[in-house]
C-alpha cells in the first residue's frame, strides 16, 4: 500500500508525493489522518527555503530539498505497536509532531484520544494550540491581568483566545493588516490595534491603568502585565518593550530567524524590571507537568477538555479546507507573503 504525502520538492514548490506504508515499531502508533493543519510561519520557512528551520540547525545550514512539514492533525488509529495501551485501533485521536501525509507513525505519547464532543477539523488544532498554551503558562498570568498578543497568526489568534479564557483583562492583539484585526475582535479580542500607527502606544497605556506605586507614577505604571510575541520581528518585539508595565513578561514565542536588530534594554528591560521569557514550544519537559511548565501531551490533553467542557470553542475557526492535491495552489499562496487563512488539508478522500 503507498501513502500520499505533501513534500517541499524545491523553493515555493509542493507535490503531493507517494511513499511507502510506514511501517509500525514497539511502542509506536499508526493513524490514518483526516485532517491536518497549516502552520502558517513555520511551513512558510520551510516551503521559501529558509535555511534556519530549527533550533538545533545553524545559521550558515544549508537548504536541503525535498523538506516535509505540518505537526498537528487528527485521524484515526489505523495500528498499535507492541506496549501501547493508551489507545486501540479504531479510536478518533489528536496527533503531535505529525506530518501532512495519509499515514503516520508517531510514538505513543504523541497521541491523545479526543473527546466525542470534539471534530477531527478542531482536534487537529489541538498540537499547534499548546505553542501559545505554554507561553501564557510560562507568563504565570494571573486572572484580572491585561495582556497583549502582538501579531494575529493562527499562534496569535488561538492565544487570544486562551487569555481570554483564561482570565486576562483586557486582551489586546496587535497587527498591522485591518483584517486580522477584524478576526482578533470575532474570536475575543477586547481591542485590536494597528502597531505600527503612532497612537499605539498611547492606545495601551490607556487601556491598561495602573496604579502609581513605588518609584513608578503617571504614564510610567502603565502598561500591559503580560505579552505573548508572536511576529518573530525585531520591529514587533520592541514595540512590545514599549508598551510593557513595570515588572511585566513578554513570552518570546515567535521564531526570531534573524537577529539583526537592536533592542534598548536598559531603558526597555533592566530599568523597568521586565522578563523575556523564551517560550519555543521544544523549551518544556519531556515526561513531567509542574506548574508553568507543562509536557505537549498535556496541554493538548488541557485543550481538549477545555473544549469538551464547553470553556472554549474554535468553531467556524478553520477557514480553508482543502484536499491535498491542491497542496500546489495552497504553498504558492503562503510563499507569496500576506494574509493567509487558517487553513487544513482534508484527507478523508485520499486512498
Amino acid at each position: 500500500m503507498k501513502n500520499c504525502n505533501i513534500l517541499f520538492t524545491k523553493k515555493d514548490t509542493a507535490e503531493l508525493v507517494e511513499k511507502p506504508l510506514p511501517e509500525v515499531g514497539a511502542g509506536q502508533v499508526r493513524v490514518k489522518l483526516v485532517r491536518s493543519t497549516v502552520s502558517s510561519g513555520t511551513e512558510r520557512a520551510n516551503v521559501t527555503g529558509c535555511n534556519v528551520v530549527s533550533i538545533w540547525a545553524p545559521s550558515d545550514a544549508p537548504v536541503v530539498w525535498p523538506r516535509q512539514s505540518g505537526y498537528s492533525s487528527s485521524g484515526v488509529v489505523d495500528a498499535v505497536g507492541a506496549d501501547v495501551s493508551s489507545v486501540a485501533v479504531g479510536d478518533r485521536v489528536s496527533v503531535s509532531w505529525s506530518k501532512h501525509a495519509r499515514f503516520v507513525v508517531v510514538p505513543e505519547h504523541q497521541v491523545c484520544r479526543l473527546p466525542e464532543a470534539v471534530s477531527f477539523e478542531v482536534g487537529a488544532l489541538a498540537h499547534i494550540a499548546t505553542f501559545p498554551m505554554a507561553a501564557i503558562r510560562k507568563c504565570r498570568l494571573e486572572l484580572g491581568e491585561s495582556a497583549l498578543v502582538m501579531g494575529q497568526g493562527i499562534l496569535g489568534q488561538i492565544a487570544v483566545m486562551l487569555l481570554k479564557c483564561a482570565g486576562a483583562t483586557p486582551v489586546i492583539a496587535a497587527d498591522p493588516i485591518a483584517e486580522k484585526r477584524e478576526q482578533a475582535l470575532k474570536i475575543g479580542a477586547d481591542l485590536a490595534l494597528d502597531p505600527t500607527a503612532p497612537d499605539f502606544r498611547k492606545k495601551v497605556l490607556a487601556a491598561c491603568p495602573l496604579a502609581d506605586s513605588g518609584i513608578y507614577t503617571g504614564e510610567s505604571a502603565c502598561g500591559v502585565k503580560v505579552a505573548i510575541e508572536v511576529t518573530g520581528v525585531g520591529t514587533g518585539l520592541n514595540s512590545v518593550l514599549d508598551v510593557m508595565a513595570p515588572m511585566g513578561r513578554v513570552a518570546l514565542l515567535g521564531c526570531t530567524r534573524n537577529s539583526d536588530f537592536t533592542v534598548d534594554y536598559y531603558h526597555k528591560v533592566h530599568g523597568r524590571g521586565v522578563t523575556l521569557i523564551g517560550a519555543h514550544t521544544w523549551a518544556r519537559p519531556s515526561a513531567e507537568s509542574s506548574p508553568g511548565r507543562f509536557t505537549h501531551r498535556d496541554d493538548v490533553r488541557t485543550f481538549l477538555n477545555l473544549l469538551a467542557l464547553g470553556r472554549l470553542s474554535v468553531d467556524g475557526y478553520v477557514a480553508d479546507v482543502r484536499n491535498p492535491a491542491d497542496c500546489g495552489a495552497v504553498y504558492s499562496r503562503l510563499a507569496e507573503g500576506g494574509v493567509f487563512p487558517v487553513t487544513q488539508f482534508d484527507w478523508s478522500e485520499v486512498p
